[in-house]
């Protein structure tokens, strides 16, 4: 149980963890955007409730089998290669690489979505907003790249 709840919080403390240290090299406001770029202030906010989402998937999900080596992998993989995507893009201003870095993410999100389908739908269905998210983030990545 303490694994789980360990887990489950993993996503919002991540995710905040990576945005103090992007704090500074955020030049989100300098750049040329693409089309349907929201106001900087939409991020923190979706990727909170994402994370929130992503938390309570996992947890759901390990209710009734909480030794399940695949989904911890894939979990864990995922949130790994997330946490590593603002530093790419926004630390190391490598719009390219952080492009190629968002595909792995999608890929990553969709094999979780498919183990977290096989323990419980509503886990895998709490994951579509991530990957909705991710393919428009994916179309603002590209578009920066080829923009700036």
């Amino acid at each position: 149980m303490i694994k789980r709840i360990i887990y489950s919080l993993l996503p919002i403390v991540g995710g905040g963890l990576v945005g103090l240290i992007i704090s500074d090299y955020m030049n989100y406001h300098d750049m040329i955007k693409p089309p349907l770029s929201p106001p900087s202030i939409a991020f923190p906010i979706v990727w909170t409730i994402l994370y929130i989402l992503t938390g309570i998937s996992y947890f759901t999900a390990t209710k009734d089998n909480e030794n399940n080596k695949e989904l911890d992998q894939i979990y864990l993989l995922q949130l790994l290669v997330n946490f590593m995507w603002p530093i790419i893009f926004f630390v190391l201003k490598m719009y390219f690489t952080a492009f190629l870095w968002i595909i792995l993410l999608l890929i990553l999100v969709i094999v979780m979505i498919k183990e977290l389908l096989k323990n419980n739908k509503i886990s895998g269905y709490l994951q579509i907003p991530y990957l909705v998210w991710l393919l428009f983030a994916t179309y603002l990545n590209i578009g920066i790249f080829l923009l700036n």
